[in-house]
Order: structure tokens, then sequence, then C-alpha cells
């Protein structure tokens, strides 16, 4: 069977097929033109040109002034196109990054190549196949390591640690990486599914552990779709249908071609249409996380809680190109049972600069759910019970984005031979906490706050203004009271920066698994949909409340 897109796809006529005729004059006299140019280029340029870099250049930009998810893909681009829809690819199965010029192992997939290889976080790559990575950037690396499974590739390693080079052997295999990377009873009666991705069967992967949980006497479901960016729209319905049953519309699409214009509909046995559901989302969840909420929400079969979903109601279709090449081109929008778009950026106007604004609130509409509750169209999925979205602190971010969490760790597991750490147990200590503050002395974690830039600007006017000499000595007192406080960050945000280390030191012994199962513990969203779902009443109450509209309400369903 054919897979499709959100990156969604459907069938359809050769685009030669289409009604062209008032445009077939300007695209041949326009393609002429473009002939012409792209042969004199590379015949005249002053310098050497490279045809295939430049042309990807000038299809790249074409591209980008239409939006963000029409997109080309050369040959070479393959195993990452093929990894976005299935979510395999053929590597060595994990994760790497640039950490101080050196390009470092951050975390092996359990079980796959590298990890079987004995490669851990921390190890450093410098050679791969006799090449030397040295100076090459992060995305030429794991373009290397990726190949057809089966085939043989050498690495030359420097395990965290030691010195002195290794070289490995290993062949690259399948990798899959799951769509659904954790599942547990939260309690007695709680089950929770993380999804991350909507790949081919990734719906199957949601029935089966929807059915264990069920085992273990699940009655009521948390179904988390936070940074879920989208994937088949195929799968969105199929896990929607895992909810409802059969014969409802799920999702519906729209395009100016006729045969792009489909409904899909729930065709299958539920497994559960009464458990008390709740949707975790965010702003990073997206296409079909927001058909799955969306259509959820819309049908009253559940609670969406969290923060404002992305808003992509765009609905892409991959063409085959010459040469193995794709297109993944946007033919159509979606809409959900209710019949509202959820996109919240019309690519169709930009300003001078190329900036796409949000939907203004004068155009949203409101629909209705199948109860009758009201909905809004044009900017994502609003949440029936919004939360806020978790904010580190400014030296945490900085601590991870320089990377001495990662670091830290690495030393603390080399001076800890024995240590041995799960989700359910890691707890560092007071003075293991002292060690990391000791760690990083001397090391470079400065930041800048808002209130930094707020003291530069007023420096900068008061300046500008000739009011600054007055000011000086009220204003260094304030700059040195500021950086004192920041002295102290390490001690004030002590327990969230624990939490992080605690994480990373998990990740190390149960990998992916063990980060989502010890996070669970400090989940605010979580805790709160726990609690929902042990008031049934309250579920009932959110899924039938009838509010009046504060916009105008749409009748025309859908079209």
């Amino acid at each position: 069977m054919k897979k499709y897109l959100v990156i969604l796809s459907f069938s359809i006529v050769s685009i030669f097929a289409l009604n062209f005729t008032q445009d077939y004059f300007e695209i041949s006299k326009n393609l002429d033109v473009f002939n012409t140019l792209y042969r004199e280029l590379n015949l005249s340029y002053v310098d050497e040109t490279k045809p295939g870099q430049l042309m990807k250049t000038g299809i790249d930009a074409m591209l980008s002034s239409l939006d963000p998810y029409t997109n080309y893909y050369t040959e070479n681009d393959i195993e990452d196109y093929r990894y976005m829809t299935t979510g395999e690819y053929g590597g060595i199965g994990a994760l790497i990054q640039d950490i101080d010029k050196k390009i470092t192992v951050t975390e092996p997939y359990m079980g796959f190549a590298a990890y079987k290889a004995g490669l851990r976080a921390g190890d450093e790559i410098i050679a791969v196949n006799g090449m030397s990575v040295v100076g090459k950037k992060t995305e030429d690396i794991t373009t290397m390591l990726k190949g057809q499974a089966g085939t043989p590739i050498s690495l030359k390693i420097i395990r965290f640690g030691q010195t002195t080079p290794t070289e490995i052997s290993l062949k690259r295999e399948e990798i899959k990486v799951k769509s659904v990377p954790y599942y547990s009873m939260l309690n007695d009666e709680t089950g929770y599914i993380k999804l991350t991705s909507f790949t081919e069967n990734c719906s199957n992967d949601v029935k089966d552990a929807l059915l264990k949980l069920k085992e273990k006497n699940c009655k009521s479901l948390i179904l988390d779709l936070r940074s879920n960016p989208g994937g088949l729209l195929q799968e969105a319905v199929n896990i929607v249908n895992l909810f409802i049953d059969k014969n409802n519309e799920v999702v519906s699409t729209k395009g100016k071609v006729k045969e792009w214009n489909k409904q899909y509909f729930s065709v299958y046995s539920p497994v559960d249409t009464q458990t008390p559901l709740v949707v975790l989302v965010d702003n990073n969840s997206a296409s079909a996380s927001e058909i799955v909420s969306g259509a959820l929400q819309d049908l009253d079969r559940a609670v969406i809680l969290g923060q404002r979903s992305y808003g992509k109601g765009l609905v892409q279709q991959t063409r085959d190109l010459t040469y193995n090449a794709k297109l993944k081109v946007t033919v159509a929008k979606y809409y959900i049972p209710s019949g509202r778009c959820i996109q919240a950026l019309d690519y169709t106007h930009k300003d001078t600069e190329g900036r796409v604004e949000k939907v203004p609130d004068s155009l949203i509409t409101a629909f209705k759910t199948k109860n009758g509750r009201v909905i809004y169209d044009g900017a994502g999925i609003l949440p029936d019970i919004k939360t806020e979205s978790t904010k580190y602190s400014h030296i945490l971010t900085t601590l991870l984005n320089k990377n001495h969490i990662f670091s830290y760790v690495n030393n603390y597991l080399i001076s800890h031979p024995q240590y041995q750490a799960s989700a359910s147990t890691c707890a560092l200590s007071d003075e293991d906490y002292k060690d990391f503050m000791s760690y990083l002395k001397g090391k470079d974690y400065s930041y800048k706050t808002p209130s930094d830039f707020a003291l530069e600007d007023l420096k900068l006017n008061a300046t500008n203004e000739k009011y600054f000499e007055s000011i000086k000595s009220e204003f260094d007192a304030m700059a040195n009271k500021m950086a004192d406080n920041k002295k102290d960050d390490l001690v004030r945000f002590k327990s969230e920066i624990k939490q992080v280390i605690e994480e990373e030191i998990v990740s190390r012994f149960e990998f992916q698994k063990g980060r989502i199962e010890f996070s669970l513990k400090y989940d605010q969203d979580v805790a709160q949909a726990k609690k929902l779902l042990s008031d049934k009443t309250k579920i009932t109450s959110i899924l039938t409340t009838i509010e009046k509209p504060t916009k105008p309400f749409n009748p025309n369903k859908r079209f």
C-alpha cells in the first residue's frame, strides 16, 4: 500500500496532464531562460563552479519562496528522506555532535551496530574508513556514517578518558528508531504512551502499547504528542481510529486539483472508545500530531492539555524526479472533523522581506465539536486545558549549550567506575553537586539575561542623550548587583540543574527509555493529566460544556 505524508499524499495524475493552458507559454519561456543562464554561468564564470551544488542552491532558493515544507531531495539525501517517512535508515545507530571541535558520540542507540561495537557517549571519532574527519562538519560525518545495511565501515576513535586511538570495524545496519520509545502504567489505573513520530506502522506500535496497558488494568490513558513534528497522514487516521467507532470522518484534504480532494474515515474496529483519554500537545506538536489531537477534540473523544500546537495544516506529496531525486511539494490543506483548518501562517502573503504573519485574530472563526463545544481555526490546536511551557533558567540553558553537563557526566562515570543508575534510583548527592560546581571553575559558562541587555540599552541610550555621567555611579552599582546575583545562580537553580545531570546519568545506562521515564517524575503536564483523569466527572464536564463563541460561527463545514 502506498504511504502518504503530511507529509500526506494520494494518487494523482501527472502534473503534465493538469490544466496548464494559460501558463504553458510562461513556463516554457522561463525554462528556456533558466537553461541558457545555467549553461552560460557554468561556461563563463571566472572561477570553477560545482554544477550540482549550484543547481541545488538555485532550486532551494526557488522553493524557499513558497513554504518551508516544499523541499528538494537529491539522490544523496535519500537516506534522510527515508528516515523521515519510515523511521529507518542504513547506518551505525548513534547520535554525534561537534563538541569543542571534536566529533563526539553523544548517544548510541541501544542494540544497534555502534552500541554492539562498544561505542559510548563521550567517544571521539577521528577517522571514517581511513579518512580524517578533523575539521569536517557534523552533517558531512553523518553522511559518511550512513549507507546501505550490511556494508562494512571502519572507525578510528579515541575512547573517553584515553589518549590512544583505537580502530574498530563494524557493519552498517538497518536502524529503526522507535516511534513509541516508552509506555508504562503511571499508577494503578493510568497508562502513558509517548509517540515521537508518525512513521510507517506507528499506529500498530501505539495499538500494541495500548493493548499491553489494558492487560495491566489501564482505566485511563495519557497520549503524549509533545514535540512530535508529524509524518504520515494514514498513520494519524489509524491512531484516531483506535479510539473512535468505524465510519467517522477523521480528516479531509482540499487543493486546487480535484483529485487532491479526499476524505479519510475510520475503517477499522476500534480498540477502546470508552477509556478516558488526555492528549498532551505543545508548541512543537505539528501536522499529523494536530490531526490526531484535533480530530479527538472535534469528536469529543479526548481532553487536550498543554500549549497551543504549532499550526501546520498543509498537505505535502512526494513526487519522483529524474536521477533518483525527489520533490516534496505542498498540494493541499487539511481539515479536521469540525471543518476547521488549523494552518497558522499564510505563505501566499509575504512582506517585502519575505516574512510571513500569523492568521490575524479578525479572520479566526468559531466551529463546533460533535457535542456542540466551541473551538477555533487558524492557529493550531488550542488545548481544552492550557498549561505553561517549561522554561529553563538562563544558566541551565548555557550549561547545556556549552555541553558542560554532558562532559561532567563523562568525567563522573570515569571516576565512579562501579556506579550504576536507573530512572527510579538515580539521585545526585549534595557532595556530587559541589563536585560539579568545582568542575565548572575556570570554564566558560557566561550568559546574558534580558536584564543584562536592558542595562546595555540603558547605558547606550543614556550616553547618546548625554545623561550617563550623571547616573554612572547608580548604573555601576546596579550592574555590580546583577553580576553578584548571577554568581549565585548555580545555587539558586540547583534543583533544576541537578535534575538534568541525573537525567544525563540515567541515559548512559538506560538510554532514551531511561530519559523519558526519569523526566516523567518532574513533568507538570503529566501530573496535571493524571489528576484530571482521576476525576471522571471533570472529564465529562469538559467534553460536554457548551460556551458562547467569542468569534463568528462558520456554519459552512469544511470547504
